[in-house]
Parts: structure tokens; C-alpha cells; sequence
């Protein structure tokens, strides 16, 4: 049991429960429950190898910094281990992605979305196009639902996506912002600076949470979120995150409820 929670916290487990129950809500406006925690199972593998993959990438770092709350660092998990994981998960993932309730399409586009994280953690998170990874991944997302449907996604469902994953990208960078500066991670947030950073994470909040409002109407959702993102700009960044993944739930009621009617309409 303890080693079952090692490795769901080397998955960065907040991130991915967030993702898997967007994803599962999601899913239920197209299907009923069982395909749809069938589609949320097959993410939520995706998730795991992204953040394993991460932690095994970020290791040497990890240990400089003395981050204890890595289990590669408190010896709760060894890199082989990881590695093992991450080698039987993958296939399972491709299983589930491609001959589930996704089919090939949908599936595959959700595939794609699990090489672009892998992308960042190997190849683009030191760079000035850190936030494309974010951006593309959180598009794809509930583009790969509607895709699977036979349908076009609608542009404002992706650009809701995308702002919402690189206002995580920011957060995120915002969170180890000194650490990584230090180490010479040079991702976008860092070369732009932790000011400029934190009010681009608050812009990209506010309008993925104004896009998602004008396809589905909820004034209290939209002055709360509004708010919220507002109040980033200022907050500490250890509870950053936090509150940035409190505000993506609010987004994302809106996105359930547009998604609903626009898919109970035929219309996407």
C-alpha cells in the first residue's frame, strides 16, 4: 500500500485527478457512465506516465533542491521502478486510448496528447516554448471527445483548453520558480520573469473563463472565477497551484454545461 502511494504521488497526483475528472464529466455529456470512466481510465494512464516520465527526467534536480516530497528522492520509489511502470502502463494506455469508447480517432488524438507532456518533460521545458506542450495537450483534450463523435470540435472549446493549459504551465513554473532559475531551467515563465509571469497566469485565467462563459452563461461562476484569477496575481506561490486548479473546476462547469447542450443539440 505504501508503495501504490509513492508511485500516485510521483504521477503529481492533484494534476492528474484533476484531469481524469474533467475528462470523466466530460465524457458523460456523450456517453453514459461505464464508457465514459472507460475514456477516464485510459487519461488518467496517459497522466501517469507524463508524470512519472517528469519525475524521473526532474530526479537530479530533485535531489539538489531537496524536494522531499518526491518519493524518487525520500527512497520510496527507485528510477528502475519507474521505469518498469511506465513500460507496463504505456502499452495498456494505447489499448484503452485506441479500441475504447474513443476509437481510433479520438484515441489517437488522446494519444497525441500524452507524446506532447512527454515532449515538455524531455525536450521543450527548458526552452522559450515551454507553454506550447500546455497549450496543445489541454486543447486536445476535449478534442479528442468531440472528434470521436464524428464531429468538428468548435474553436472556443480548444482555445478555453489551451489558455487553461498554459495558465498551468505558469502556475506551475511560478510554484519552483526560484529553484528552477537556479538550476538553469530557462522555461518561458522564468525568462519573462516571476511579475510578468503571474499576470499572464491571471490573463489566461480570465479569459478561458470568459470564453467558456459567453458558450454557457452562469454570471456567479464567472464573477467567481474572475475574482479568483484576479486574486493570483497577489497570492503566495505555494497555494498558486491550488487555486489555479480551484478555478479550472469552475471553468470547467461551464464547460460541462456548454459541452451538454452543444452535443445534445448536434451541433458539435
Amino acid at each position: 500500500m505504501v508503495k501504490l502511494r509513492s508511485y500516485a504521488i510521483a504521477s503529481h497526483l492533484g494534476p492528474t485527478l484533476l484531469v481524469t475528472t474533467v475528462t470523466f464529466l466530460l465524457a458523460t455529456t456523450i456517453w453514459w457512465e461505464g464508457p465514459a470512466l472507460v475514456i477516464a481510465f485510459g487519461i488518467a494512464l496517459g497522466q501517469f506516465i507524463v508524470g512519472w516520465s517528469n519525475d524521473l527526467f526532474d530526479f537530479r534536480d530533485d535531489l539538489r533542491h531537496n524536494r522531499m516530497s518526491k518519493p524518487l528522492v525520500t527512497g520510496a520509489l527507485k528510477p528502475a521502478e519507474l521505469k518498469r511502470a511506465i513500460l507496463i502502463v504505456l502499452p495498456i494506455a494505447l489499448l484503452v486510448n485506441l479500441l475504447g469508447p474513443l476509437g481510433l480517432k479520438g484515441g489517437a488524438v488522446s494519444m497525441l496528447g500524452i507524446g506532447l507532456g512527454l515532449s515538455y518533460n524531455f525536450y521543450l521545458k527548458p526552452t522559450a516554448l515551454s507553454p506550447v506542450p500546455y497549450a496543445l495537450a489541454f486543447a486536445l483534450l476535449p478534442a479528442a471527445l468531440v472528434i470521436s463523435t464524428d464531429r468538428t470540435p468548435p474553436l472556443w472549446i480548444m482555445w478555453a483548453g489551451a489558455l487553461l493549459g498554459m495558465s498551468a504551465h505558469f502556475a506551475n513554473v511560478l510554484k519552483d520558480f526560484k529553484e528552477d532559475k537556479e538550476s538553469g531551467i530557462t522555461s518561458l515563465p522564468i525568462r519573462l520573469g516571476r511579475i510578468p509571469s503571474r499576470f499572464i497566469t491571471a490573463a489566461f485565467l480570465i479569459a478561458a473563463t470568459i470564453i467558456l462563459d459567453s458558450a454557457k452563461s452562469n454570471t456567479a461562476i464567472l464573477v467567481i472565477g474572475t475574482m479568483a484569477a484576479s486574486f493570483s496575481i497577489f497570492m503566495p506561490r505555494a497555494v498558486l497551484f491550488k487555486l489555479l486548479m480551484l478555478i479550472a473546476l469552475l471553468d470547467v462547469a461551464l464547460l460541462v454545461g456548454a459541452a451538454g447542450e452543444l452535443i445534445g443539440s448536434r451541433t458539435i
